[in-house]
């Protein structure tokens, strides 16, 4: 059986909801292109930090990989993003 990784998925409302939140207008609205767009993003972001948090665990001789993996990489994720 092949090694896949699990879909990362947002939903539609989540994204659009979260984009709201940073509206200084509240007639301001978002396509639906634009939050499918947002959600790939996001989908993106959330799949390299899982490889870079596996990568410092493995790095670290450690079979799981846990919050404080992922605290060490996330100043340099954001930095590249």
């Amino acid at each position: 059986m092949e090694d896949r990784e699990p879909e990362v998925v947002f939903k539609k409302e989540t994204v659009g909801k979260l984009l709201s939140l940073f509206f200084k207008d509240d007639k301001t609205k978002v396509s639906g292109d634009a939050v499918l767009l947002m959600a790939e993003m996001l989908k993106i972001f959330v799949q390299e930090a899982a490889r870079r948090a596996a990568k410092q665990a493995d790095t670290e001789d450690s079979g799981t990989v846990d919050i404080d993996h992922f605290e060490k990489i996330l100043p340099q994720l954001l930095l590249d993003f």
